[in-house]
């Protein structure tokens, strides 16, 4: 075995090869093969810290060969491993891991690329060999809702790596061409925390409404899949491969520790990643130093959700060691001290802010309790210490709000251009604004799930209408793009709301949905059409008011939230009522940390 930029000849991806650093490859005699998906091109994936993880504990094992798989390139139809440049019909094992509803799609087509029969229900039951393989699928869009993919999917792994694939991996490596794959997932499903094997339930759908009401297990097989967690790290994640062609080229890359403790409403991860876990230091900085001494740019996930203290000693280290920072976005009211010193030596040029809500009154609502001070203090520190581009977040679509919000951040954004003006003039440098404008789509396992995509809310059990909800969205942008023509060195960019209507219909579909993906990856056509070949339709899935009872496809997980304190902190929402931040100390209202 060996690591490193060792490059393999006639293969697709030679040059990004020879160009990478930490490439595990192996040779094949006497392992089990094992293909990684990552339903995206190169550049996205090798960006993705879960996907490095899981591709450097599959060949942690002696016994297994994995190698990569992405989506090829256009004009590139063949696809073939990264590492050795072998077919997909070689690999036995084939995991997938998937991050976004758009890339849902995409796995369809990498199946169907690889020659892999796309639906689970049309691959043999023998044992496990090179020509009838296993399907196994994780990352966090699975264990958000997994059921737009279970007709595709033998196995799901719910949870966080670490805690899943070990007991996975020891088995497969005894059973591997010794069982028929019925009776080898019967067994995973009944021994292994976090196994859910789609085949071994059965959904249940309203003769009338055409709803998905349950799911039947067979026999012998649990009710639902706990999810699975680690509570803690020795080393904090960090990046095991680097390449210029990376979506964050050559970025080193570690988290700070997983879940969230705000509860922001909208945001999944605050609630599927609970209790949440924030890395000490030492086991970050652990992280940090296991890079090579010529890798100085430094990326940390997570610094929304960091304390003060922990930002405040990374910070203090970074620049002690000469490393420079990089991040998605901070959190306002975080940016004090070592921080703000290291932002000034990193040589930025551009930083991110959240607001998320246009007005204060909107950011209750949505449980991210930032106020106009907070961002505005922000923008100025941020400006003094050098970095003269600012993007702000914001998300459109929000239950109860009004176009009187959306005035709001226009005057936001005006009170900030002249907290940024004078400091931008004295260093003789404009300061410039992005406006980041984003749809909102309801997400499994927040207290927004409930809300209808894009509108006021409904009447339980209504459907509201697709194309006046993309209308309504349309006219806020126009809103606020008219809002900001006038002002000077602002832009603003915005996703389609087309788009974000589909990830809606993602985000909360049943396995009906697994139909409309396959025609869409066979038959080319767009997803409205593949929707009407199949009599579905965006408004069932998408534009629709659940009550407080109803039952969810991703019921079938267990994140230990109780569905009423999910109604209860939507309810909270229209009274614009905060809820102080999660303390596992002491509370336990939400029913992730009760005995």
């Amino acid at each position: 075995m060996g690591r490193g930029r060792q490059k393999k000849k006639g293969t697709e991806y030679s040059s990004l090869l020879d160009l990478e650093r930490g490439t595990c490859l192996k040779k094949w005699t006497g392992r089990l093969p094992v293909a990684l998906l990552y339903p995206n091109k190169y550049g996205v994936g090798v960006s993705s810290l879960g996907f490095q993880l899981v591709y450097t504990l599959l060949n942690d094992y002696d016994e297994l060969v994995c190698e990569r798989f992405f989506l090829p390139e256009e004009g590139n139809s063949s696809l073939r491993s990264f590492e050795s440049g072998r077919p997909l019909s070689d690999f036995p094992l084939l995991f997938y891991s998937i991050s976004f509803e758009h890339d849902y799609v995409n796995l369809a087509r990498l199946l169907l690329a690889g020659g892999i029969p796309l639906f689970a229900e049309d691959r043999k039951d023998d044992p496990i060999t090179a020509s009838n393989l296993l399907v196994i699928g994780g990352g966090v869009a699975t264990f958000m809702n997994p059921e737009p993919l279970a007709p595709f999917t033998d196995l799901f792994l719910l949870g966080e790596a670490e805690g899943c694939l070990p007991a996975l991996l020891t088995l497969l490596i005894e059973k591997s061409g010794k069982t028929s794959r019925s009776e080898l997932l019967l067994l995973i499903q009944q021994q292994l925390k976090g196994a859910y094997v789609p085949s071994l339930y059965e959904p249940l759908y309203d003769n009338v409404s055409g709803r998905l009401v349950g799911s039947v297990p067979a026999k012998g097989v649990a009710l639902k899949i706990l999810k699975v967690t680690v509570p803690t790290v020795k080393r904090a994640a960090h990046s095991q491969l680097l390449s210029p062609a990376a979506e964050f080229s050559n970025l080193y890359v570690t988290e700070l520790g997983r879940g969230c403790s705000r509860g922001c409403r909208f945001c999944a991860a605050g609630f599927i990643y609970r209790p949440p876990r924030l890395w000490d230091a030492d086991a970050v900085i652990k992280g940090i130093e296991e890079r090579a001494e010529s890798v100085e740019r430094i990326g940390l996930l997570g610094m929304e959700m960091a304390h003060r203290d922990e930002l405040e000693t990374l910070s203090s280290y970074l620049l002690d060691s000469g490393c420079s920072l990089s991040f998605s976005s901070l959190r306002a009211d975080r940016i004090s001290g070592p921080l703000l010193k290291l932002l000034g030596s990193s040589k930025l040029k551009s930083v991110a802010i959240a607001p998320d809500g246009a007005s204060e009154r909107l950011r209750r609502v949505i449980n991210k309790n930032l106020t106009e001070e907070d961002i505005l203090c922000a923008a100025e520190r941020l400006v003094e210490v050098g970095l003269y581009k600012l993007k702000l977040y914001l998300m459109i679509g929000l239950p109860t709000e009004t176009f009187d919000d959306l005035q709001e951040m226009l005057d936001l954004i005006k009170k900030i251009r002249e907290r940024m003006l004078p400091i931008g003039r004295a260093r003789g440098r404009l300061c410039e604004i992005t406006l980041s404008v984003n749809s909102f789509a309801p997400k499994p396992w927040t207290p927004f799930q409930f809300h209808p995509f894009g509108s006021e809310t409904l009447a339980l059990g209504e459907e509201g209408s697709a194309a006046t909800v993309i209308k309504s969205l349309k006219s806020k942008i126009d809103f606020l793009r008219k809002g900001l023509r006038k002002e000077a060195n602002v832009r603003m960019n915005h996703d389609k709301p087309e788009k974000v209507l589909f990830q809606a219909v993602l985000a909360r579909g049943d396995r009906r949905l697994a139909h409309v993906l396959a025609s869409m990856a066979q038959g080319h056509i767009p997803w409205k059409q593949a929707m009407r070949r199949h009599n579905l339709r965006p408004e069932f899935y998408a534009v629709y008011q659940h009550g407080k009872d109803d039952y969810f496809p991703w019921n079938i997980v267990d994140h230990g939230i109780e569905q009423n304190y999910l109604w209860r902190e939507y309810q909270k929402s229209f009274q614009a009522r905060t809820t102080a931040p999660c303390d596992t100390s002491v509370c336990r209202k939400c029913g992730v940390c009760s005995d």
